[in-house]
């Protein structure tokens, strides 16, 4: 397929170097920024562009892989195009495209990605949907080459699935960051904890997180519940998030 790239940020750069591993053909990059369209572009020897205007019209597929607050104004410059038009969000109705152009659909990647990490797209859920079945067709079968993990979703189970991806992904990371921060005030690394995240991870794969979860809270241990909180007593914001978190997991069915 002839592909039209539109973003360089980090999907659309571990999206790049995947489609183009498996044959496919990215026939520009486009970017407000023509340095970072740049920095994609020549990493896949293509084109690199920053001027909508001068998108190829004739390409098979063109995906839009920036902010959501974006996509509605690079949809709008693709009314010419003969080729399918799919974003990568999690949470923007087709419908934002639909409204624009012919052929629409999403070809969404469930992952946090960042530049510096490779990433295998091997195992990576990639979300689809389309405008009609012709279309889901083609996703399907560009999204087979770069991963065994291919669902039809539409935009509601789409959205529910990055709701839960934020609860599993972000805001863990956040936690993580807090951690970091009382280690590091009290003249700790936050290496010694990497082996308990990393178990913590590992749980989960093999078991529902809410039949392995361990702590105070869990076990109802006041004392320590309130040792903690006494602690926190100079940081008011992690004192509530610990109370916030401790009540939810007391609450949950056991």
């Amino acid at each position: 397929m002839k592909i039209v790239l539109l973003g360089s940020g980090n999907v659309a750069t571990h999206l790049a170097k995947a489609l183009k591993s498996k044959g496919e053909e990215i026939v520009q990059v486009y970017s407000q920024n023509l340095d970072n369209a740049s920095l994609l572009a020549q990493s896949i020897a293509t084109e690199a562009i920053n001027d909508l205007n001068k998108i190829e019209v004739n390409a098979d597929l063109y995906i839009i892989s920036v902010k959501d607050d974006a996509i509605a104004f690079v949809a709008a410059a693709l009314k010419k195009v003969n080729g399918l038009v799919v974003h990568t969000s999690g949470t923007t109705d087709i419908d934002v495209l639909a409204s624009q152009v012919a052929k629409a659909g999403v070809f969404y990647p469930l992952q946090t990605f960042s530049r510096s990490k490779e990433v295998s797209f091997e195992n990576i859920p990639l979300c689809i949907e389309a405008s009609d079945n012709d279309q889901l067709a083609i996703l399907s079968n560009l999204a087979h080459k770069i991963s065994s993990q291919v669902y039809e979703l539409d935009g509601e189970k789409r959205k529910v699935l990055h709701l839960a991806a934020v609860f599993a992904c972000n805001f863990p990371n956040h936690l993580y960051a807090l951690a970091n921060k009382i280690l590091n005030q009290n003249g700790l690394d936050f290496e010694i904890i990497r082996p308990l995240i990393a178990e913590t991870a590992d749980k989960v794969m093999v078991n529902l997180p809410e039949n392995v979860q361990t702590g105070p809270a869990v076990r109802a241990d006041e004392n320590t519940l309130n040792k903690h909180l006494s602690m926190l007593n100079d940081m008011p914001e992690l004192q509530n998030i610990y109370q916030t978190l401790s009540s939810s997991i007391k609450l949950m069915p056991k």
